[in-house]
């Protein structure tokens, strides 16, 4: 059962359909709240691709990641380290953005 909610799970987050990243990311934040020990065993597969939504051209997806990386920190603080790199390069070319939801978030 946890294989196929992965498997769900990084579907919504590489979706082509920017409503379908959005429940991604949005079931990627209840997850964590709910099942910290199922993303913390397996955060690299899982940010592989979250961090493409933290980039993603659609302005919406991008600041509702970015809203929830931030919620999801406090929960993942301990075991972040294997992909803070990417998480900081992602994060980092969003400072400089014009939209204030993204540069706020």
């Amino acid at each position: 059962e946890e294989t196929k909610l992965l498997q769900k799970l990084y579907d919504f987050l590489t979706a082509k359909e920017f409503q379908i990243q959005m429940k991604g990311v949005a079931l990627l934040l209840d997850l964590c709240k709910s099942s910290p020990q199922l993303i913390s065993s397996n955060i690299v597969q899982i940010f592989g691709g979250f961090v493409l939504r933290i980039g993603d051209s659609h302005k919406k997806v991008k600041q509702q990641a970015l809203e929830v990386l931030a919620l999801m920190i406090d929960v993942l603080r301990d075991v972040v380290s294997p992909v803070l790199i990417r998480l900081i390069e992602a994060v980092t070319s969003n400072l400089n953005s014009k939209h204030p939801g993204i540069y706020a978030a």
